[in-house]
């Protein structure tokens, strides 16, 4: 799922990558630059097989651009997000239509809403990880710990909460991709001692792709993959190499417009197709002893 940035500019603050006078200042060029970078990553993901859903847009609302945020989605079901800053509440309506509407065509079995008083900033914050059969939910700075026995109880599989540390990575999807390989892709700054240390225990040292400040600061964490294909904004000569040895095709295609909003490639899309895989049995024995030390919900 995708929304045009029809309306997109960045006209309040409520990250430090947001700076409305330096947007004005930009003008003309950040103004066309948006909707240009934003179809180059609509040519990537369908080129490299994806099926587009889109949203309209809608004036006022800048950041409805960002659809991650919309909800979180697994086997056909769409749990509704709540949002934070009254900035961008009046998404939550405009989302709830499409996904209802989603549901109408026969593409959505279910689409269910938060308990009242949680918030849950959607997929920006809780990213499915179909090689351990779990999501990993970000809190700390948007989203409440509770939502994560929400997301249990809706979906019926683990929530692995990880507090975030540094307001430059609000949201999990800002430092934190999990690869279909099992590899996760984070920046180890960004989280609190005690998240790091959930990290290290599930994610073996060798599926562990550690992102320096140089990458973390370009948005490679947020990143959308799927089969052997990795698309995001930007990437070093470094991780490039390192994505190759894993087997994947890497797809560079320039944000940085977006990036002054505070997202970039994962920010921009939601994926409506993640399901359920059949995890083995190493993976679901681990998984059985991960409540005692992981956090789960």
């Amino acid at each position: 799922m995708m929304c045009p940035p029809r309306h997109f500019a960045v006209t309040y603050s409520i990250n430090p990558w947001m700076n409305p006078k330096a947007w004005a200042s930009g003008g003309d060029v950040l103004a066309a630059a948006a909707p240009r970078q934003w179809a180059g990553l609509q040519r990537a993901l369908t080129a490299a097989g994806a099926a587009i859903e889109t949203v309209e847009p809608a004036a006022g609302l800048p950041d409805l651009v960002f659809t991650a945020n919309a909800a979180v989605v697994l086997d056909r079901k769409a749990l509704l997000a709540r949002f934070r800053h009254p900035e961008r509440q009046g998404e939550q309506p405009i989302f709830a239509k499409a996904f209802r509407a989603l549901a109408a065509r026969g593409l959505l079995d279910d689409v269910a809403e938060l308990p009242a008083g949680v918030v849950l900033e959607g997929a920006g914050d809780c990213l499915w990880d179909r090689h351990r059969g779990l999501f990993w939910m970000g809190c700390g700075f948007r989203s409440d710990p509770a939502a994560g026995t929400t997301v249990e109880r809706a979906f019926g599989v683990g929530c692995v909460a990880l507090e975030l540390a540094d307001p430059r990575f609000y949201h999990l999807d800002t430092a934190f991709c999990p690869l279909p390989c099992g590899a996760v892709i984070y920046h180890p700054g960004a989280f609190t001692a005690a998240a790091r240390e959930v990290i290290e225990w599930l994610v073996a040292p060798s599926q562990r792709i550690v992102l320096g400040n140089e990458d973390a600061t370009r948005f490679a964490a947020n990143a959308v993959a799927f089969g052997n294909v990795v698309v995001m904004s930007q990437a070093s000569a470094a991780l490039a190499e390192t994505l190759a040895a894993r087997g994947y095709v890497l797809i560079q295609t320039p944000l940085d417009a977006f990036q002054k909003s505070g997202g970039s490639a994962c920010c921009l899309t939601l994926r409506l197709d993640h399901g359920v895989q059949a995890a083995g049995a190493a993976v679901a024995a681990h998984s059985a002893v991960m409540p005692a030390k992981a956090g789960m919900q």
